[in-house]
């Protein structure tokens, strides 16, 4: 079985940075060395990790493949190259595809559909509808990360806005629920009156469309998600928190202790208003990116533990769908190859630390989904790494993009952190220039909540 040894790298791993060495065999992390320890076994391979750090590759929980159905946006071939090239070694697709994640033969499908594309790590959430919950106990929760609750979207059947159908769901299973929160009835009254705003106009302007998306309907749904959560006693994962004032909702107790979670997204932590002048849809998004104060509560509220992980909502579309304002361009961008160094830049700005990313980006998602042997750096794990280096500036150009759609918000931004190279399950995937594009990754097993105690 093949050695590979990756030496003087500076790993980051539970909290913690020690110079040291990782020995890869097969697919596992067989050593860790500290304090000059030497192998007590040669190694077929050496890579010299000097002046970079070794993290555990990302988690990520929150990704829009597009397919089966939507592959002109995207697919999971070049979406997945775009997550190995990032540093992210896992993701969990969700459902709103076509046909959608909603019924078992349909899940079935995607899980074929994914091992026999998939460049990392991979799973999918089962979509829930307002009709469709008693499938909900008939799930492997050993292979399906979690239901997917729409409860703010227009998305076909899978918004779910009857509350039979949401007590039905809540309280029908014990598997995580990960939850879109945005109150629809709020957002409908706000388009009418921004129409008669806008009265002749085409459409409404995109800056509008944190005003139509707003603070009251993010925290009106999240409030009552929470609610329900409680009452059920569910686990409740609350996505892409975009507002101040959801932050309430949540608790900075351990990790460990908590039945409901939080998760900010990358985008959320970036932009702000100011940013629709120059960007304009390109970073359109539901819920939408707000006040300039929002985003530093998210930032405050990622250090504290309000907020327990990093995702990205990557969720491609072609420029041309793009086009328009609030009501015509569609919500959603590509973020996946570039949320690992987009944090990393926040560490350099004294944001977060690194130690933080990798607890929100890596650790927790492992904890919280109940991930077996992942999302640490640990002996006995699958081998899931990525060596980043700092001081390594770099332009994002779009010959550099890979996603399928061609495109970025991040386009003429120079990041000075470079992903050097990507392993999962003890496979290089990604070395810094080109992806391995006959390595698949492996479907993600679960067991909460023992994984990452």
């Amino acid at each position: 079985m093949k050695r590979t040894l990756i030496k003087n790298a500076i790993i980051v791993n539970e909290g913690l940075q020690v110079p040291g060495s990782v020995i890869i065999e097969g697919e596992k992390i067989a050593e860790i060395l500290v304090e000059n320890q030497e192998s007590a076994v040669p190694c077929d391979e050496t890579i010299d990790a000097t002046g970079c750090y070794l993290l555990p590759g990302v988690i990520d929980g929150h990704v829009h493949f597009r397919d089966p159905g939507l592959t002109h946006k995207a697919d999971i071939i070049t979406e997945s190259r775009a997550a190995a090239a990032g540093g992210v070694t896992s993701i969990m697709d969700m459902p709103n595809t076509s046909p959608q994640t909603t019924t078992l033969d349909a899940l079935n499908a995607k899980l074929d559909h994914l091992a026999e594309k998939c460049s990392v790590n991979y799973s999918c959430y089962f979509g829930a509808t307002n009709n469709n919950y008693p499938l909900l106990e008939q799930l492997d929760k050993h292979r399906v990360c979690g239901v997917k609750l729409f409860m703010g979207s227009s998305t076909g059947n899978m918004l779910v806005d009857k509350m039979a159908s949401l007590l039905n769901i809540f309280n029908g299973t014990d598997m995580l629920i990960a939850a879109h929160c945005e109150d629809q009835e709020t957002i409908k009254n706000n388009i009418e009156k921004y129409k008669q705003k806008y009265k002749g106009a085409d459409d409404i302007p995109v800056s509008a469309h944190p005003s139509i998306r707003s603070v009251p309907a993010c925290y009106a749904s999240s409030e009552l998600a929470v609610r329900l959560a409680k009452i059920a006693g569910a686990r409740l994962h609350i996505l892409h928190v975009s507002t101040a004032k959801e932050l309430q909702l949540f608790s900075d107790e351990p990790l460990a202790n908590k039945n409901i979670t939080a998760e900010a997204c990358v985008a959320h932590l970036l932009f702000t208003l100011t940013h629709y002048n120059s960007l304009g849809a390109r970073i359109k998004c539901n819920p939408a990116v707000k006040r300039k104060t929002d985003r530093e509560a998210l930032r405050t509220a990622v250090n504290s533990g309000l907020i327990d992980v990093i995702a990205t909502d990557h969720a491609p579309h072609l420029l041309s769908e793009k086009e328009g304002g609030a009501l015509k361009a569609m919500s959603g961008m590509p973020m996946i190859q570039f949320s690992l160094v987009s944090m990393l830049e926040l560490v350099d700005e004294g944001v977060f630390s690194l130690e933080t990313v990798v607890q929100k980006m890596c650790h927790a998602p492992a904890r919280i989904y109940g991930i077996c042997q992942r999302g640490y750096i640990r002996e006995g794990y699958q081998a899931d790494l990525v060596l980043v280096r700092p001081n390594s500036p770099w332009e994002v150009t779009t010959d550099k993009i890979l996603s399928k759609c061609g495109w970025s918000p991040l386009e003429g931004h120079t990041f000075n952190w470079k992903v050097e190279k990507t392993f999962a399950n003890g496979h290089l995937i990604y070395n810094g220039n080109t992806v391995n594009d006959s390595y698949r990754g492996e479907e993600l097993r679960f067991d909460y909540p023992s994984a990452g105690a």
